[in-house]
């Protein structure tokens, strides 16, 4: 069974940095692409930054110049490095990846981690 796991959240206070990790794992023929979403109170789950095999990435406007989105496809894991927080990053964040089983594939979502910034 595929399953999605994420560490790195935490509180920290604005203009710092967190580093968000998220690792597959289970029958695993690919993934593409990987990426990271967020979900603030009371409002939708929105993208963050993905990144495709290609090497393609796509990142949120809000985000662009202070988040920065790599993988290591050897451990099918996914990494979010985020610097100059601020409040407005707030959020829960979700893991994404789209799975190739081999007879099917699907998107999975990892279990989420808070981000908080604050002073």
């Amino acid at each position: 069974q595929v399953r999605l796991v994420e560490s790195g959240g935490g509180l920290v206070q604005p203009g710092g940095s967190l580093r968000l990790s998220c690792a597959a794992s289970g029958s695993i023929v690919g993934i593409d692409p990987m990426g990271w979403y967020r979900q603030a109170p009371g409002k939708e789950r929105d993208l963050v930054a993905t990144l495709t095999n290609g090497g393609i990435t796509n990142y949120a406007d809000s985000v662009k110049g202070r988040f920065t989105i790599s993988r290591d496809y050897s451990k099918n894991s996914v990494y979010l490095q985020m610097n100059s927080l601020k409040p407005e990053d707030t959020a829960v964040y979700y893991c994404y990846a789209y799975i190739y089983e081999g007879w099917r594939s699907g998107g999975y979502w990892g279990q989420g981690t808070q981000v908080t910034v604050s002073s």
